[in-house]
């Protein structure tokens, strides 16, 4: 059996979009979202955060958005590929996503990267009455 923690089933990773999880980094006790997409038949995992602004999430918990097997970020149109995290298209032309290392192992997809532990699916909690502004536009 695989060591790491069972993040989810791989008939739960859908051939058209992403799987939302959190994980915690195990260095600073951060936590942060990763992303399950389904490339040529292998899962793969990615840190769910565009390299062009890396506060804005590829998969905003409905799933990111698969085109060609690219990711797409939809806040500016960069596009990843789903094999090799690289940008193939956008402002962070030829940067890479972060990757996530992962297993997959008797129909389940396990986080196997020793800097991150896994923590639920789904995304990372946010406090709701933090309203300070995500905005890319300064005042």
């Amino acid at each position: 059996m695989t060591a790491g923690e069972r993040i989810a089933s791989v008939s739960e990773v859908p051939d058209d979009t992403t799987v939302l999880f959190t994980v915690r980094e195990t260095a600073t006790d951060e936590r942060k979202e990763g992303i399950l997409v389904r490339s040529n038949g292998t899962v793969i995992g990615w840190l769910n955060y565009c390299q062009h602004f890396t506060h804005i999430r590829l998969d905003k918990g409905s799933g990111a958005e698969l085109r060609d097997s690219e990711i797409v970020c939809t806040n500016h149109g960069a596009m990843f590929d789903a094999d090799t995290g690289q940008c193939t298209y956008g402002p962070c032309d030829g940067a890479y996503l972060h990757t996530l290392d992962v297993t997959s192992e008797d129909g389940a997809v396990y986080l196997t990267d020793d800097e991150y532990e896994f923590v639920a699916l789904g995304p990372a909690e946010t406090d709701d009455l933090d309203l300070t502004s995500t905005s890319n536009v300064e005042f």
